[in-house]
């Protein structure tokens, strides 16, 4: 006796495909924006802030991925983590802008 299964839908595995790329792609730029801006902002020598970002970066990083496939829909993640990316480069462009002056 042969049993079938029902296939996956396509645009269930272009959902999942998204959010792989989302949690990959979208994960590391977004911990790399807040290892910039911690790096920038906290109020330390410049070696241990540099440092401290970069460690913080790695939560932010896990936090990113679990938050791709927690969110109901592919767009959902892509919109969470586009959003901060954007603030984040807003806030440290304001903050290197200002230093300059």
């Amino acid at each position: 006796m042969k049993k079938t299964t029902a296939a996956v839908p396509v645009a269930y595995r272009l959902g999942v495909c998204s959010r792989i790329v989302a949690a990959t792609l979208g994960g590391y730029v977004l911990a790399s924006l807040a290892g910039i801006c911690l790096a920038a902002l906290l109020p330390m020598v410049r070696a241990d802030a540099m440092v401290s970002g970069m460690m913080l970066s790695f939560l932010v990083y896990v936090v990113a991925v679990l938050w791709c496939f927690a969110c109901r829909s592919a767009w959902r993640a892509w919109l969470g983590l586009l959003l901060p990316c954007l603030l984040l480069s807003a806030g440290y462009g304001l903050f290197y802008w200002m230093r300059l002056s």
